[in-house]
This record gives structure tokens, sequence and C-alpha cells, in this order.
């Protein structure tokens, strides 16, 4: 595993990109990290009142970023962020439709000092809508996208997932697109628009392929019955003899002739089942997990190490980042001596880093004197602006 220091120069292909992040939690400060990360100047806007549900010191979604705390109840919280408005390509934010007009700092606030910005708005229902100012969380926005019913097997309830799939999936990756694709259109036109990104919108766009197969009768509406919802024997996991699990997705017949000949080793080729017969693979399925009940993960792992039977052991959090694969490739690294996950995608020329991870209000006097924002030492004796001690 790659250690990377807090200390790099900022660099990456965003290099000279500024963005504003109004703080919130879920998607957008993952966004915030991403831009971060390929090398946009994220400033952070936090309140004095903020408190957090992570632990500042380990929230990972921070790193990169400069925070400023400011009191937006204070008269002149937000002339503060229309100063850094001004000076910003991007402005993000996460909460409810028309919270940020009240506030003073709405689009067309943002707009009558910088025609050019960008302002990404994230929600969960989107801006409009009957549930627009309903509250939510990632597992009701999948829910009413389909997506959370057709997660499971066919004798149970869907299963809940980590909210990987609505909050960053739909979320954070539409804002991020969204965000970069209107910054290239201001760019010709100079002019800035608001980029509506709603999880239930990102979470459909997710499953294009599925309604594909939904309308060419390749998918039917239930759970556990699809070739890519364990409905298929070659594409679900096994329990091996330890008690962990192996993932098998040997979808193609080469695949599967492949992961069955290592699999069934020294049985009879007219022994080993067809992955497509009885009815769905009923036997095959059996045969399978019964096999796999023979060896440890280990033991399994190294069968099917560097094959092209698609099988690779379901391995923790923890023991991720020590993945061969994974440690080669540096995908997980340590900055002051938190492992996490590194930059992605990456870059032949201007590649990314992670920063530090930062405290609020870390930065306040610098963000104000690095972007201009005039009064900085009025507006820090009068307390709308703190400096973190």
């Amino acid at each position: 595993m790659q250690t990377e220091s807090s200390a790099s120069p900022r660099r990456g292909p965003l290099a000279g990109v500024r963005v504003v992040e109004l703080a919130g939690i879920g998607p957008v400060p993952l966004a915030g990290m991403l831009l971060a990360d390929l090398g946009a100047d994220v400033v952070r806007v936090d309140r004095p009142d903020n408190v957090p549900i992570i632990p500042p010191e380990t929230d990972i979604t921070s790193r990169g970023k400069r925070s400023v705390i400011v009191d937006l109840k204070h008269e002149r919280g937000a002339g503060v962020v229309l100063d850094l408005a001004a000076r910003a390509d991007v402005l993000l934010e996460g909460l409810r439709p028309g919270v940020t007009e009240r506030l003073g700092i709405g689009p067309d606030d943002c707009w009558a000092r910088n025609g050019r910005l960008v302002y990404g708005r994230m929600t969960g229902w989107g801006q409009d809508g009957p549930l627009a100012q309903s509250a939510g969380h990632d597992i009701a926005y999948i829910a009413v996208t389909g997506a959370l019913h057709a997660i499971g097997r066919a004798d149970g309830p869907p299963q809940v997932p980590v909210n990987y799939l609505g909050d960053f999936g739909g979320g954070s990756m539409f804002l991020v697109l969204g965000v970069m694709a209107a910054l290239w259109e201001s760019r010709a036109s100079g002019r800035g628009q608001v980029v509506d990104a709603a999880i239930v919108d990102g979470t459909a766009s997710l499953q294009a392929m599925t309604y594909s197969m939904l309308a060419g009768n390749l998918w039917r509406d239930e759970r556990g019955v699809n070739l890519l919802d364990s409905g298929a024997p070659f594409y679900d996991v096994y329990e091996t003899a330890d008690g962990r699990y192996m993932a098998v997705g040997a979808i193609e017949p080469k695949f599967y002739a492949e992961f069955a000949r290592l699999l069934f080793d020294g049985v009879s080729p007219a022994e080993v089942p067809d992955g497509a017969a009885d009815g769905g693979g009923r036997r095959a399925r059996s045969d399978i997990a019964k096999r796999f009940l023979t060896r440890t993960q280990a033991e399994w792992a190294a069968v099917f190490e560097g094959t092209d039977a698609c099988v690779a052991p379901v391995v923790s959090l923890a023991e991720a980042p020590g993945h061969p694969h994974m440690a080669a490739r540096a995908t997980y690294v340590e900055v002051d001596g938190i492992i996490q996950p590194g930059v992605a995608p990456r870059f032949s020329r201007t590649p990314g880093a992670a920063g530090a991870i930062e405290l609020s209000g870390a930065h306040s006097r610098e963000v104000l004197s690095d972007w201009g924002v005039t009064d900085a030492a009025g507006l820090l004796a009068a307390g709308v602006v703190r400096q973190r001690p």
C-alpha cells in the first residue's frame, strides 16, 4: 500500500478550478472530495453549530479541501459566501430546495456577482415534484426507482445495500458529471447554470441496461431469477469450508468452461453440470455449492488466481488494501496514518493526489486572503468568519 504525503502540492487536471462547497452529509462531500483529488481548490463553508456525524479527524471526504467557518445567521454571513462565489467556478450545495434562496445565496444571488458560476444542487428527490420538500435518505430514493426491489434473493425480501448505490452512485457521480459538463459549456458560453442532480434520477440512469433487458424480455421484474441478481448459478456467491465466500461471475460459455474445469478438477467431464441446464441450473448450483465447501477461501483463491474463470474471493474492508492486485496498483493509500481509497480515475500526464483530512475552520484566514475577500480582518473580528484555534 502506498503512503502519500499530505503536503503534496495541488496538482491534477482540475488545477486552477475553484469550488465552494456548502457543508453537508453524504453525496456533496464525496463530490467535493473527488474534485479536490483531481486538483480543484475546494473551499468548504462550515457553520459554527455544525455537529459532524463522522469524527472530523477521520472524515476522508474532507481530504484536500480547505474550510472556512461562516455564521450564516449573521447579517453579513451571506455576503461572505457571495464573495467566495464571485471568485469561484463552481458552487455545490445539498440543502432542500429553496433553502439557499432563503439564505440569500441562491443561484440568482450568486449570478448577480458571477454570471459564469456553475451551481450544483444535490438532493434525493430533485428540485421539483411532489416529494421535493420531503426528507429522505438513500434507501427511500432507491426504493422508488425500482433498484431496491431488484436486490435480493428469490425467496426473500429486498436486501438493504450500503448507500453506495443511491448516495454515491446515483448522487455524487452524477453531480460531478453534471458540474463538469456545465463547466465545459460555460467556458464557451460565458454563462453558468443550475445542475439539478437528484439521486432518484441518477439511480434510474444506472438501470439503463436492466430496462433494456426488461424491454427485450431478457429480465423478469422479480428478485433473484435473472442473469445478474443471483438467479444464475454462474453469477453468485458461494460459501467455502471456513465460512467465507467466493464470488463467481462466469457468464460467457468459455469462462464457465474454465470455471467448471478448475472447480471440478479430477471429475469426469460428463459429470460437470451445465450451468444453463435443469430449469435454470438447479443441479449446477447444488453441485457448485457442495464443491466450494470442500476447501477454504484461501485455497480456492489460489486455484482461480490469474485465470479466466471470473472468480474472486470476497474480502473484507480491512483486507481489501492488502489484496495483491489492490496493493500492486496502490488502489488504497495511507495518508497521515489513515488508510483510504486512492484517487480515481488516473491520468497519464496530470495525476491527482489524496490530500490531508482538513478540520473545520482550519483555513479561514488563509482562504479569505488567497481568494481576495475584502475586509477579512473585520469579518474575523465581528465573528462572521471564525478561525479554528
